[in-house]
C-alpha cells in the first residue's frame, strides 16, 4: 500500500516536472554538458596537458575548436577535462555537505530542548567564521590532496542545510504519522530515517541544486589562491581565472570555460525551481 502510494507521488512529481519546459530543457542541458565533459577528452586528438609552443594563443579553428592557451595547449581538451573536475567537486562536495547537514539538522530538530539549543549555537559560531579561511585551515592541516578538496568544501557547506532540515523536522515531528510510529514502538532511528527523511526529500533536492554551483564557485576561488586544482590539471574555475588574466590577448580563453560554467549555473537554478514546483504537494492535481 505504502509502496503504491510512494510510487504514485513520485510519478505525479515527474509528470509535473516534465510539464515544466524550462526545467526539462535545463535537465537535458545538464546531461549534455556532463556528456561532453565525460567524452570530450576521449574524442579530442590532444591531451589536456599537451604543449605545443608553435601554436601559442591560436584562435579557434578546425584544428583547435576552442583555440589554444599561452603554452599551446588545446582549450577544448582542457575545458572538457575541467568540466569533469568541476562537476565532480560540485556533486561530491554537495553530497558530503548534505550527509552532514541533513543528519545534524534532523537530530537537532527531533531531539529539541537543550541539545537543540547547543547544536544550533555551534552552527551560529561556525557561520561567523569566514568559509574560505576555514577551508584553507582544513587544506593546510590535512594537506593539498585533491580528494580532500571534496571533504574540505563539503565540511563548510552543510550549515544552511542543517538549518533547513531542522526547521522541517520541527514542523513534522509532531505530525500524526510520527505519533503513530511512536505508538507502534518504532525506534527513534527508524522514525528519523524511515518516516521523517522521506518527507524531507523535496527541500533537500531543491537545496542541493543550489549548493552545486556554490561549491563550484568556491572551488574556483581556492584554485585562484593556489589551494584547489593544481597545474597542469584544470577546472572551469582555474580556466576562467587564467582567461581573465589574458582576456585582452586571447578572449576565447575566458569565453568558452565561462560559457560552460554559466550554462551549468543557470541550468541548475532553473532545474531547482522546477523541482521545487514538482515536489510541492500543494501543486498536485491543480
Amino acid at each position: 500500500m505504502s509502496s503504491t502510494h510512494s510510487s504514485s507521488l513520485g510519478r505525479d512529481a515527474w509528470l509535473r516536472l516534465r510539464a515544466n519546459k524550462m526545467a526539462m530543457a535545463s535537465l537535458f542541458l545538464l546531461a549534455a554538458v556532463a556528456l561532453i565533459s565525460l567524452l570530450g577528452p576521449l574524442l579530442c586528438s590532444y591531451s589536456y596537458d599537451q604543449q605545443n609552443l608553435d601554436r601559442v594563443f591560436q584562435s579557434p579553428d578546425t584544428t583547435h575548436l576552442f583555440g589554444t592557451d599561452n603554452l599551446g595547449r588545446d582549450l577544448f581538451a582542457r575545458t572538457t577535462y575541467g568540466g569533469r573536475i568541476s562537476l565532480a567537486v560540485g556533486l561530491l562536495a554537495t553530497l558530503v555537505s548534505l550527509v552532514i547537514g541533513v543528519t545534524y539538522g534532523m537530530l537537532s530538530g527531533y531531539c529539541g530542548g537543550r541539545l537543540d539549543a547547543w547544536m544550533m549555537r555551534l552552527v551560529d559560531v561556525l557561520y561567523s567564521l569566514p568559509f574560505i579561511i576555514f577551508v584553507i585551515l582544513l587544506m593546510v592541516l590535512f594537506g593539498r590532496n585533491f580528494l580532500l578538496l571534496f571533504l574540505a568544501i563539503g565540511a563548510v557547506e552543510w550549515l544552511t542545510m542543517a538549518r533547513i532540515t531542522r526547521a522541517q523536522t520541527i514542523n513534522l515531528k509532531n505530525a500524526e504519522f510520527i505519533e503513530a510510529a511512536r505508538a507502534l514502538g518504532y525506534s527513534h532511528l527508524r522514525i528519523l530515517f524511515h518516516h521523517l527523511l522521506p518527507n524531507l526529500i523535496g527541500p533537500i533536492i531543491i537545496y542541493a541544486t543550489l549548493t552545486v554551483p556554490a561549491v563550484m564557485l568556491l572551488e574556483s576561488v581556492l584554485s585562484f589562491l593556489g589551494l584547489g586544482v593544481q597545474a597542469p590539471m584544470s577546472s572551469w574555475g582555474s580556466l576562467i581565472k587564467e582567461g581573465a588574466e589574458k582576456m585582452d590577448a586571447a578572449p576565447w580563453l575566458l569565453f568558452f570555460p565561462g560559457m560552460f560554467f554559466c550554462l551549468t549555473l543557470f541550468a541548475l537554478n532553473f532545474l531547482g525551481d522546477g523541482l521545487r514546483d514538482a515536489l510541492d504537494p500543494k501543486s498536485s492535481k491543480d
